[in-house]
């Protein structure tokens, strides 16, 4: 039976209930994993995911009693204790120190207490970037509630989901945004309502099975999903003896966003090291403007920054980077190219390759980058963190042998709760641990990797991203990984656009003079031919979005155009349409000219038109003014206008 038709399958299957009270769904005919139970009768899938909806227990509740796990206030408590004078978190307009940040959230979570928060609730927070926000995470924390990070960027639809579907008891805001809030049920109070003067220190106690945070991410029904991640989970990350140690001497840049789980190192690796958070841009409007100068001046040592940051900033301005002491990078694909010229440049640091998703607490392996690695065809993911384990499994879920492909799972500290409100996709995606014997679970993470000859982990792609052409399974990341070893290509993205029979391969290339002819060339002979795209365009940059991760609709978009463009091309008519039509594809970029293509709208400029202008009047034997290229921009007018001329000239 395969475990990726477990939906369609007819076999039976049965509802097993951990001895931790988390339920999944697991094969009748395959032994229990220890600390599992079955329960319910046997049932096809899509019942038994019924039944889990149905339960009306759901995990237990945590009992601080019998669980020894730590808590992030406990380590913060420990740091304030050692270094309590220390800077903790300093923005445009405040420093505050750690016992500055302890007194100010033990007089916040006294507030939240006295408005009813209590162990279990969630507490959204929706303020700008700055000192307060880290003020109020860690007040909810004292309080016993979990906190939701609802970014300020965000639209109001947004918003209103995010704090409607977490249950938010209370939002934490200012009055300005208060103001544009329309969710008559919850509660809202600022920083300075909250804050009671001269609270003690104290509260409920909270163990490291409490719930600590809920992080939105999208889901693949366009329905976020709402992820449950507990103290121990924060804490396993936090203090992970596998990544380089962050110490009070380090400062921390916070450019992500607080919704997005980069954040969880920024905030807490940061907090429980005695090191200082340095409130900066955010990623997008850093790499916009003047990174080195803004890394350099706040005196940043250590940061987490998506791959299209790494990417662009390592292409565009290696020296950058060159300050600090510890650079992660993580969310997307890290280029070789990339990593090369940021070796090459003065950074002397830890760089280090992360992977995880969010339902496994920002990371679960690490690769450190080095001259080696960088020369390799892809950069790995490395191995596992401390404290997690990751499985290469194959369609019937049993492990892959060492250089095949596999689906990962992850097991460990850093495994979620799971999705909030959502029971049959918790059990559907956080199954049973056939591994250990405690109860454990492992997460599906619908990526494909392989296991190298030195057990380094080499991500693949994604389990859904595979398409069908031709009638042949296709991985897109195998074509990208062929594409990017081409001479000049710096960033390539391989995009499958159109439906059934019409679904095809479009290649979306930055680089510097990349040949489109060449790089054609180059796929087909390295590729089977159903692997060659279709379409091949240079682009300017590989978009981005929020986050820093690849912004997957623009590139579809973009496909789109692509293709549609080459479907409506209206093909040359004669010699000199065909003469313009060659030279245009040499100097844009681009693999198909229609006659009734504008040359600045295929990306022509004012350098590439005075190219165009000399060779064609060289070429053509006719003349032809600079004045003319530009407002004769159209090929077929241009084409026109020319072989008008040579008649001329005839006559």
């Amino acid at each position: 039976m395969r475990a990726d038709s477990w939906e369609e399958s007819t076999a039976p299957f049965t509802v097993v209930r951990s001895m931790h009270g988390h339920l999944s769904i697991w094969p009748a005919d395959r032994p229990v994993p220890g600390g599992w139970t079955r329960v319910g009768r046997q049932a096809r899938y899509a019942e038994c995911l019924a039944a889990v909806e149905a339960d009306p227990d759901g995990p237990r509740r945590p009992d601080p009693a019998s669980c020894p796990q730590r808590t992030i206030p406990q380590l913060v408590a420990d740091v304030v204790r050692r270094h309590g004078d220390r800077p903790a978190v300093r923005d445009a307009d405040h420093t505050l120190t750690y016992r500055d940040l302890d007194r100010r959230s033990d007089a916040v979570a006294a507030g939240l207490r006295a408005r009813g928060v209590e162990h279990g609730d969630r507490v959204a927070v929706h303020l700008p970037r700055g000192a307060d926000v880290f003020v109020a995470l860690l007040a909810i924390l004292k309080a016993g509630a979990a906190y939701v990070p609802v970014d300020t960027r965000y639209p109001a639809a947004r918003r209103t989901l995010m704090v409607g579907d977490s249950g938010a008891r209370l939002v934490i805001t200012t009055p300005t945004l208060r103001t544009e809030a329309d969710d008559a049920d919850v509660q809202y109070a600022t920083v300075d309502e909250l804050t009671t003067p001269g609270a003690a220190a104290g509260g409920p106690d909270v163990c490291g099975c409490h719930a600590a945070c809920v992080l939105f991410t999208s889901g693949s029904s366009g329905t976020p999903k709402a992820i449950v991640l507990e103290h121990r989970n924060l804490v396993y990350f936090a203090r992970n003896p596998a990544l380089p140690a962050l110490t009070p001497h380090d400062r921390v840049a916070h450019v992500s966003s607080l919704s997005f789980d980069a954040f969880t190192f920024e905030a807490w690796n940061t907090l429980t090291s005695g090191a200082e958070i340095v409130v900066l841009p955010t990623v997008t409007d850093l790499v916009a403007g003047d990174p080195r100068h803004e890394l350099s001046r706040h005196g940043i040592t250590a940061m987490l920054a998506p791959t299209m940051a790494v990417n662009h900033i390592a292409r565009e301005d290696p020296e950058a980077f060159a300050g600090l002491r510890i650079l992660h990078t993580g969310g997307d694909v890290i280029l070789p190219a990339a990593c090369r010229e940021l070796l090459n440049s003065s950074f002397d640091g830890t760089f280090s390759n992360l992977y995880g998703p969010t339902e496994a607490t920002t990371a679960c392996t690490s690769h450190r980058i080095t001259p080696d690695s960088a020369a390799r065809a892809s950069i790995p993911i490395g191995a596992p963190l401390a404290g997690a384990q990751v499985h290469l499994l194959d369609a019937d879920r049993r492990p892959v042998p060492d250089g095949q492909p596999g689906e990962l799972f992850i097991g460990g500290a850093g495994v979620a709760r799971g999705y909030l409100g959502r029971p049959g996709l918790t059990a559907s995606r956080f199954l049973p641990d056939p591994f250990t014997t405690g109860g454990g679970r492992i997460y599906a993470t619908g990526d494909l990797a392989r296991r190298d000859e030195d057990g380094q982990l080499e991500f693949l792609g994604r389990v859904d991203d595979q398409v069908k052409i031709r009638g042949y399974r296709v991985e897109p990341r195998e074509v990208e990984r062929t594409l990017a070893r081409f001479p000049g290509v710096r960033d390539v993205a391989v995009v499958a656009a159109g439906e059934g029979d019409g679904k095809h391969l479009v290649a979306l290339v930055t680089g510097d003079d990349v040949t489109l002819p060449g790089l054609r060339a180059h796929a087909e002979a390295v590729l089977p031919d159903y692997l060659v795209p279709a379409a091949f365009a240079v682009i300017a940059r590989i978009p981005a979005n929020g986050h820093g991760k690849r912004d997957t609709a623009q590139l579809l978009a973009m496909a789109q155009e692509e293709l549609r463009h080459r479907r409506d091309a209206v093909a040359p008519r004669d010699e000199i349409e065909a003469y313009l039509a060659r030279l245009w594809r040499e100097l844009l970029g681009v693999e198909t000219v229609s006659v009734l293509d504008d040359f600045f709208a295929l990306g022509g400029n004012s350098l590439l038109a005075f190219r165009l202008r000399r060779r064609a009047a060289a070429e053509l034997a006719t003349t032809i003014t600079m004045e003319e290229v530009l407002t004769e921009s159209v090929l077929a007018d241009l084409a026109g206008l020319i072989r008008a001329r040579k008649d001329s000239l005839v006559g």
